[in-house]
């Protein structure tokens, strides 16, 4: 099941003002809540991560990004959102639920119109997209290596590949496979968030998951 590689299919429809219907500001970090969610996909992607993570892809308006694993959407909508109406934005993922909750976001927010949409499998999925100038990996589980490889050849030269990792093992594989590739500038950042939370005394933090986010540009020169 595929959304947005057919011209007249809904999520390639022209962008209209609605982009900035629910977020109207130029600037990523939407608010979780703000995101249509269920049980059934995890995410989305912490606020602050999505921030980090955008700032780390360096994106610019009419760019082409790749989000692999688009999980709830959020950062597919923000990605999106940066690249604007002369963007776009490739997202897929292999559970259906996640393809059907990401549509609903991409809806919600009005990026429908610069995002193509399918389900599919990393890495196969990826061979059929055309070259990016910025692609997000979440987690990418065994096939991780093979994952990076193909998304390697699918950069453009000056192009930037983000690896969000969970396990310390994933953020490992990330950085071993990059340096095979020839990547020398591996950006390597562990994120630890604390959210304020009301109590009857005060404020207390509790502590998010540590995010390590994996970050390098191919060569401008093309080949490694």
């Amino acid at each position: 099941m595929c959304y947005g590689y057919q011209a007249n299919s809904l999520v390639n429809r022209k962008v209209d003002n609605t982009m900035t219907k629910n977020w109207p500001y130029k600037t990523p970090g939407i608010p979780d809540e703000s995101f249509n969610q269920s049980d059934a996909v995890p995410g989305p992607t912490k606020e602050e991560i999505r921030v980090i993570t955008i700032a780390k892809g360096r994106l610019n308006e009419g760019q082409v990004v790749i989000d692999v694993g688009c999980g709830t959407g959020g950062l597919t909508v923000e990605a999106a959102l940066q690249v604007g109406v002369k963007g776009k934005v490739y997202a897929f993922d292999e559970d259906e639920a996640a393809v059907t909750l990401t549509k609903s976001n991409l809806q919600k927010f009005g990026v429908e119109g610069n995002v193509s949409l399918a389900k599919g499998k990393a890495p196969e999925a990826l061979i059929a997209l055309p070259n990016a100038d910025a692609i997000f990996i979440g987690g990418g589980g065994v096939s991780l290596r093979a994952v990076i490889q193909t998304a390697h050849y699918k950069l453009k030269p000056a192009g930037r590949i983000v690896i969000n990792a969970i396990q310390l093992e994933t953020a490992t594989t990330a950085i071993a496979e990059l340096k095979a590739l020839g990547y020398k500038d591996i950006d390597v950042t562990s994120i630890s968030v604390a959210k304020g939370k009301s109590t009857n005394s005060g404020t207390m933090m509790v502590a998010r998951n540590p995010i390590t986010i994996v970050t390098a540009t191919r060569t401008a020169g093309g080949q490694l």
